[in-house]
């Protein structure tokens, strides 16, 4: 392909956008670490020379990529991902710890991060699986169904070993390309009722929420018109549990309140499940069931989550988020100082290395994390909006190109990048301001570190080459 159909058929829009966010991510950079008694720029200790420096690298990627044959990225995408996985098992091994994960490979004054690069991978094989001919989208097919899944899972648990809760959430943006490619929408309403019930599981005991989750199971069934399985159901079930708690009372048995409610819900289940051998019930009666028990069983597995597999400070942090705890100088610092930052920009501003907050440093991780708060302080609300309309401008164009592939790969792999994108930017966004929890998620072209730039850019342009060829059907 010649040069001049490379500019013809590469996406100027996407290219544009990519500039843009990494020059204004630059400048954010040097602002964060700006110092008006050190104003030497070509100086290798400082943040935005080293960050500089992996800019340029990056172009050198983005030019090997788009000299690279597509069917390239198709062939070894699994090699790809092999590599990755190793990566990921050997940083457990031999990795540095930096900030509680051990997560990163430590050469000299160079660290590595090979749970950025896993991103690009997962996505390369997850859709190398999906654009397999005969691969069933309704994931009705078990085998199908399990090495998408297992593409996503695999490298999710071994960041979740090394401690690095953040980037282990980004893989669970993938089942919005499940959901794309035919999965079932119960799915991710499924997704809904359990993120309410982990919420949930914060706020309030498990007694509550199971007597909450049986409430809302009979309303719904009621809404069915299941009314005369429910009262003989209801009735068979309260005997049994009557029985039941006579008998655990008897002998001298003390359970907890949520254990009690989750006996007398089983009863009730069955009690259902007998009554339907003799009665035909409505086939939808077993689904919400299924999903009842599915929220009770997340209710314990949750409350585990949070106090064995969770970090002490993760879990302050948490509930600092929801209210349940006042840490301001401890878990809660981060953010106040943040939204000091930038509240204090205004509408317009202080001006570019002009943030006070910025310059004495009152914000920790202010150049990776919390990177936006210098955009808030320095170029006020009108420069985060311009901030936040480029990247909704380039998750709208991937979107948008992801629909116009004639490769099902390519379409695949675009919707990845897409949703990588928008989960990076949403909670990073919301880390900022007080409306997530501080998590470790960079912002993309804006925090600083070789690992993450150069993982978003190759994540990107590989994309950007696969449109190029949007024509050819790439298996």
């Amino acid at each position: 392909m010649g040069n001049s159909s490379y500019k013809k058929r590469a996406d100027w829009v996407v290219i544009t956008l990519y500039a843009l966010l990494v020059v204004f991510g630059w400048l954010s950079i040097y602002a964060a670490n700006f110092s008006p008694e050190h104003p030497v720029f070509f100086d290798t200790s400082k943040e935005y020379f080293k960050q500089l420096v992996w800019i340029i690298l990056s172009l050198v990627f983005i030019g090997l990529i788009l000299l690279t044959d597509s069917k390239f990225f198709v062939e070894f995408a699994y090699v790809f991902f092999g590599l990755t996985i190793f990566l990921l098992l050997a940083v457990l091994l031999m990795g540095t710890v930096v900030n509680g994960a051990k997560s990163w490979f430590e050469v000299g004054p160079i660290r590595f991060q090979p749970a950025e690069l896993s991103k690009v991978a997962t996505n390369l094989a997850l859709a190398r699986v999906m654009s397999r001919f005969g691969f069933n989208f309704s994931f009705k097919n078990k085998v199908d169904f399990f090495k998408a899944t297992g593409i996503v899972f695999l490298p999710l648990a071994l960041i979740l070993l090394q401690n690095d809760t953040g980037s282990a959430l980004v893989y669970f943006t993938f089942i919005l390309v499940f959901y794309r490619q035919g999965l079932s929408p119960y799915v991710l309403v499924f997704g809904l009722v359990a993120g309410i019930v982990v919420t949930l599981t914060l706020m309030a005991d498990n007694s509550t929420i199971i007597a909450l989750t049986l409430a809302a199971t009979v309303v719904v069934l009621l809404l069915q018109g299941v009314r005369k399985e429910l009262y003989v159901a209801g009735a068979i079930g309260l005997g049994f549990f009557l029985l039941a708690f006579g008998v655990i009372k008897g002998l001298g048995i003390n359970l907890k309140v949520e254990y009690i409610l989750t006996i007398g819900v089983a009863l009730f289940t069955i009690a259902l499940f007998i009554y339907s051998l003799s009665k035909r019930i409505p086939k939808i009666v077993p689904t919400y069931l299924f999903i009842m028990w599915s929220a009770i069983l997340l209710t314990f597995s949750a409350d585990y989550f949070f106090e064995k597999v969770l970090s002490p400070y993760q879990l302050t942090r948490i509930n600092v988020l929801f209210g349940l705890e006042e840490d301001p100088l401890g878990a809660g610092y981060n953010v106040k100082q943040s939204m000091i930052a930038i509240g204090s920009g205004g509408a317009m501003g202080k001006g570019f290395l002009q943030g006070t907050q910025t310059k004495l440093n009152f914000v920790p991780e202010q150049s990776t994390d919390f990177i936006f708060c210098t955009v808030g302080e320095e170029w006020g609300f009108l420069g985060s909006m311009i901030v936040i309309t480029l990247f909704v401008a380039l998750i709208l164009r991937l979107l948008y190109l992801a629909e116009q592939q004639h490769s099902v790969f390519s379409r695949v792999y675009g919707y990845g990048v897409a949703c990588i994108f928008f989960f990076h930017f949403a909670i990073n966004m919301g880390m900022t301001i007080g409306l997530a929890p501080v998590i470790g998620i960079p912002l993309p072209f804006f925090s600083y570190g070789g690992s993450s730039l150069w993982g978003f850019t190759m994540l990107l342009f590989v994309f950007v080459k696969l449109d190029i060829n949007r024509n050819e059907l790439i298996r």
